[in-house]
């Protein structure tokens, strides 16, 4: 079995989106996102990073024009592994994910900078402890 043939392009979708980076084609000779890449949203949102089968797949970081950003692991699309969210209001959330919400164990940095860990489920985080610097 051939290695597939990886292309480096820059393309514009219909919508306005923007990729530039790496594609492959699929059996049937359609290009798909596939290797490193940068898409940029017509609203601005900009992701950086590994692409697999034409989605977010591997590493990499997604900005949007909020000012959040999250920078770790993705699976199809979704924020899912480890990774850290930081929100525009300086606020910060590291840990794990699984499929775009915090999921087990993680460490959040509140506005005045100290830092809660603990397990994360959804929405909710019951039992978290304020860690100490010492």
């Amino acid at each position: 079995m051939s290695e597939p043939e990886m292309l480096k392009v820059s393309f514009i979708f219909p919508n306005g989106d923007k990729y530039e980076g790496e594609c492959g084609r699929t059996p049937d000779g359609v290009l798909i996102r596939q290797g490193i890449g940068t898409q940029i949203s017509s609203s601005g949102t900009t992701y950086t990073g590994e692409w697999s089968n034409d989605k977010m797949n591997g590493s990499g970081t997604l900005s949007h024009p909020s000012g959040a950003v999250y920078a770790g692991q993705f699976r199809e699309n979704m924020y899912h592994g480890s990774g850290t969210y930081s929100f525009p209001d300086g606020t910060k959330y590291a840990g794990s994910f699984n499929n775009n919400r915090f999921e087990g164990e993680g460490e959040f940095a509140d506005s005045e900078g100290r830092v809660w860990t603990g397990t994360f489920h959804r929405k909710a985080a019951p039992g978290l402890k304020l860690k100490l610097n010492m």
